[in-house]
């Protein structure tokens, strides 16, 4: 009998393997080290081999790909329905291999290294931008101990600082010691996200989807660019509905006995890509209550019985679609 199905669940150092052959029987229940799972693999002929797409599924994808086996990615929430009573790690394998056989199961696309890369520009970047702003609400709170005190805003907080050249400044001399290392450390901050701005933007002008990604109203470089590397593949979205719902910008359902209960958006996808999207839709509101095009009289029929936040997602959610029509179809966007 030959393996047709194998299950991987992989880890840091110790790989559980699940095979099955055409009938379901179980051929293959072993643990291997990293070092040998290529190796094994090798030896076995080509077959649909199944992992979770979680931090390293996508670099094992990769690996196993070039060894001629059809490799597919599954998300985790959608393999644990399939786990049998307790959680091990062969009881997982055991969940990957019954889920990737299933007609119906959604897949995650293997990124290639290049989509990696940006992607890792972006959750750098990302890291840096809430570290800065750690940095500025701890400058904030110090300096309010003395009195000193601006307005709101990233921008404001340098008027705070200027309060500390001054001779008349009533921060001691310790503590202004320690503000300027905080400063300090806000300064070089600033200058790496800058420079993985400039980074982000020139892979954005290397990339064609991104730049037909940036014609959306509400899509600027960083969205453009992170859609771009993130959904590699469109195709594997049946709809635009079914992309949104991906990215968590449905309602979520409690229906029952035909009675339709929508909640609040599910916030079930990448939150970082729904974080640009509904951050882009709150800037462009404005602009599209004035419009006069069928986005702004769609905006200004919600904003009549719906609050501005909601209308917002509904609008991320809008611009969601739109840009899986235009990767799919390989247009641009068009006014409408």
């Amino acid at each position: 009998m030959q393996i047709t199905t194998l299950g991987i669940d992989i880890a840091k150092s110790v790989f559980q393997l699940h095979g099955v052959d055409a009938d379901g029987n179980v051929l293959l229940r072993k643990k291997v080290r990293r070092r040998a799972l290529i190796d094994v693999l090798t030896e076995l002929s080509p077959c649909l081999i199944g992992m979770e797409a979680c931090a390293t599924g996508h670099h094992w994808g990769r690996e196993i790909s070039a060894l001629g086996h059809d490799v597919r990615l599954v998300p985790p929430a959608y393999v644990k329905p399939y786990v049998k009573r307790q959680k091990n790690d062969m009881a997982d394998a055991e969940a990957i291999c019954e889920a990737v056989n299933r007609p119906n199961m959604h897949f995650v696309a293997i990124k290639s290294t290049d989509q990696q890369a940006v992607l890792m520009l972006h959750r750098a970047r990302d890291l840096l931008v809430r570290q800065r702003t750690m940095l500025i609400n701890a400058l904030r709170a110090h300096l309010a101990e003395f009195g000193i005190v601006a307005a709101r805003g990233p921008h404001k907080i340098r008027e705070l600082l200027i309060h500390l050249q001054d001779d008349s400044c009533s921060v001691p001399e310790v503590a202004q010691s320690a503000l300027r290392s905080l400063i300090r450390q806000m300064d070089g901050l600033e200058d790496e996200i800058s420079r993985l701005d400039r980074e982000i933007r020139t892979w954005h002008r290397q990339s064609e989807a991104s730049q037909r990604l940036a014609t959306i109203p509400g899509v600027g470089v960083l969205t453009a660019t992170a859609l771009a590397a993130t959904v590699g593949d469109p195709a594997l979205f049946r709809s635009a509905r079914q992309f949104a719902a991906w990215l968590g910008l449905v309602p979520r359902q409690n229906s029952s006995g035909g009675k339709e209960r929508l909640g609040r958006i599910t916030k079930m996808g990448d939150a970082y890509l729904r974080k640009l999207l509904v951050i882009g839709a709150t800037a462009v509101l404005r602009r599209a209550i004035q419009a006069q095009t069928r986005t702004g009289e769609w905006v200004r029929h919600l904003l009549e019985s719906k609050p501005p936040r909601l209308v917002s997602v509904a609008l991320a959610n809008k611009t969601a679609r739109i840009a899986w029509a235009i990767l799919a179809k390989g247009e641009t966007y068009r006014t409408a």
